[in-house]
C-alpha cells in the first residue's frame, strides 16, 4: 500500500472520528425536542437509511445473499443493537459531560474494547498482542480523559465567578 494511500485512510478515519460528536450534539438538541432521547435515536437511524437507501441504488449493489442472511450467527447482527446503545447514550451524556468529556470517555471505552479484541482476534479480527506499549497508550488516553473532563469548568460557572 502506497504513503499515499495509507494517508488517505488515516484521514478518513479522522473524518469518521470527527463528525461524532457532530452527530451527537445535533441529536441530543434532536432529543430535547422531540421529549425523549430515544425517539432522537429512531429519527437519526430512520434519517441514515434514507440516506443510505439511495446511496446502494446509485452504486447498484447487488442484493445480499439470502443464504448467508439464514446462516449468519446471531452474534452478526449486533451492530445495529450497538449503534443503537451508542446514539441513545450518547444524547443522554452529551450535554451533561459536554462534547470533549464525552467523546474523550467514549474513545477510552472503544480503545480499551478493541485492545481486548485485537488481542484475542475475536470476532475475525487479526491478532495484535496486548504489549506494554499498547497498554501504556490506553493509560495516558485515560490520563487525557481525566485531564479533558476535570479540568473543565463551564462558562456559566465562569461568569458567575468571575
Amino acid at each position: 500500500m502506497s504513503t499515499l494511500h495509507w494517508a488517505g485512510l488515516l484521514l478518513l478515519a479522522v473524518v469518521a472520528g470527527a463528525v461524532v460528536p457532530f452527530q451527537s450534539a445535533i441529536n441530543a438538541n434532536l432529543g430535547r425536542g422531540l421529549g425523549h432521547p430515544l425517539w432522537a435515536t429512531l429519527a437519526s437511524l430512520l434519517v441514515s437509511i434514507l440516506v443510505l437507501l439511495p446511496v446502494i441504488v446509485a452504486l447498484r449493489l447487488p442484493l445480499p445473499s439470502l443464504s448467508f442472511i439464514n446462516r449468519a450467527p446471531l452474534w452478526m447482527w449486533a451492530g445495529g443493537a450497538f449503534g443503537v446503545c451508542f446514539i441513545s447514550l450518547a444524547l443522554m451524556l452529551l450535554p451533561k459531560l459536554g462534547a470533549s468529556g464525552f467523546i474523550a470517555l467514549a474513545l477510552a471505552g472503544q480503545i480499551i474494547a478493541s485492545l481486548v479484541l485485537d488481542h484475542f482476534g475475536l470476532f475475525g479480527l487479526i491478532e495484535r498482542q496486548m504489549t506494554l506499549p499498547r497498554v501504556f497508550g490506553v493509560v495516558f488516553l485515560i490520563a487525557g480523559v481525566v485531564m479533558i473532563q476535570f479540568s473543565a469548568v463551564p462558562a456559566k460557572a465562569m461568569t458567575a465567578v468571575g
